[in-house]
């Protein structure tokens, strides 16, 4: 007997949901970078990243995620993430990203963003 969960998708079905938040946080990064900010090396507070990532899941079509799901998809994605006590911050996490990661997202939403340009001008 065959469940939901050990079902293969069909080649037409969406992304899962969890895929494409790790898609979403790419491209949150790489939208961050567009905008002229440096991420590479530095230590920021996830709070400068927010509206990077609001962008990002209404572009993916995805509701918003706690900070701590988005501070663990960071760790997944290769980023150091350091938590800080409630009190400091009201989005209580430090993020740095390596360049390696910082270089990806950017050229992920690069590629994307051409991809989306392209879709638009056949449609017209």
């Amino acid at each position: 007997m065959r469940n939901a969960a050990s079902e293969q998708p069909g080649l037409f079905d969406p992304p899962a949901v969890d895929e494409r938040i790790g898609e979403a946080v790419l491209w949150a990064l790489g939208e961050f970078q567009s905008r002229g900010f440096e991420l590479a090396g530095r230590k920021l507070a996830l709070d400068r990243l927010l509206g990077a990532f609001r962008r990002a899941f209404e572009e993916f079509d995805l509701e918003n995620v706690p900070d701590s799901e988005i501070a663990e998809r960071l760790r997944s994605a290769g980023a150091e993430v350091e938590e800080l006590p409630g009190y400091v911050a009201k989005h209580p996490f430090r993020v740095t990203v390596r360049k390696q990661l910082s270089d990806a997202s950017l050229n992920f939403y690069k590629d994307r963003t051409e991809a989306s340009a392209a879709d638009e001008e056949t449609r017209e």
